[in-house]
């Protein structure tokens, strides 16, 4: 069984564990590792995670983890926050790579949403690194419809990597 909570500080080391695992299993082949590595060092540090475990606002709304009862370990995190008044986003998702096709995203995802509405969210986005067969289909299945395509974010314009961008209504 799996539960969903907000996240405290005593899980920041399982948050890293699990988004570092899922960058190297959902980007290998679709971002070069270095950059992979580059990504790792800026966000899925254990100083960072607890920074934003401790610090939400309505730009970012905190962690959310989904555990497993029968282990009580952490097989999934991700956040979200405001883009705009009513307009959220969904800014990181990540599972366990073994524990992928459970429903654990949808859980989380369920969880994260809940929250964005209760603050007065209208619509909530997403973006998807382009060719990424493991988010897309994930994002499209729960309601999530293609607006179109831009550099993704955070990356040098002259690899080229484009982000898919989607939204829903809420």
């Amino acid at each position: 069984m799996i539960h969903v909570r907000k996240a405290s500080l005593k899980d920041a080391d399982q948050i890293v564990q699990v988004c570092v695992e899922a960058q190297y299993h959902t980007y290998k082949g679709l971002i070069p590792p270095n950059f992979i590595e580059k990504t790792i060092r800026e966000f899925y540090v254990k100083e960072r995670i607890e920074q934003e475990i401790k610090t939400t606002s309505q730009d970012w709304n905190g962690w959310f983890v989904a555990v497993d009862d029968e282990t009580e370990t952490i097989v999934g995190a991700g956040g979200g926050g405001f883009i705009a008044q009513d307009v959220s986003e969904l800014f990181v998702l990540y599972l366990e790579p073994t524990r992928k096709r459970e429903g654990i995203g949808t859980q989380l995802l369920e969880a994260i949403t809940a929250e964005q509405i209760e603050r007065g969210a209208k619509e909530q986005w997403v973006s998807v690194l382009k060719n990424n067969r493991m988010g897309i289909p994930f994002y499209e299945a729960v309601g999530f419809v293609y607006q179109g395509e831009e550099l993704a974010h955070g990356y040098p314009s002259e690899i080229g990597l484009k982000s898919l961008r989607y939204k829903r209504h809420l």
